[in-house]
């Protein structure tokens, strides 16, 4: 089976991911992996042109971590993961989709700083 792309944690996404217990991180990154591999709405969601994320429901909690693609190499695609919460409502704060935008942002403006 083919991997459809490579992730990418930014380091407020690792310390999301680090704050969990360890069931908790153990699911999530299962759910990554497996979102790696597959199709599937479930896991791994659009929120609007630019921002997705990567859905987890672990234990009645509902994790949510933000992500955008980096398409600018030809070789692979990246997913690069922004931040998480674990969602205490319906819907997603609208607060954090810009703040997934942001970084977003920032990340390839770096990026095209680099080259």
């Amino acid at each position: 089976m083919k991997q459809n792309f490579d992730i990418e944690l930014l380091p407020e996404a690792v310390e999301f991911l680090e704050s969990l217990d360890s069931k908790a991180r153990e699911k999530i990154y299962y759910n990554i992996k497996k979102a790696q591999f597959t199709n599937n709405n479930e896991l791994f969601k659009k929120m609007n042109e630019f921002i997705w994320e990567f859905r987890t429901l672990y234990n009645s909690k509902t994790y949510r971590l933000f992500s955008f693609w980096d398409r600018t190499s030809e070789k692979e695609t990246i997913v690069i993961a922004t931040h998480g919460i674990i969602k205490k409502m319906q819907k997603t704060p609208p607060k954090e989709i810009k703040k997934a935008e942001e970084i977003r942002r920032k990340y390839l403006e770096n990026k095209t700083k680099r080259k």
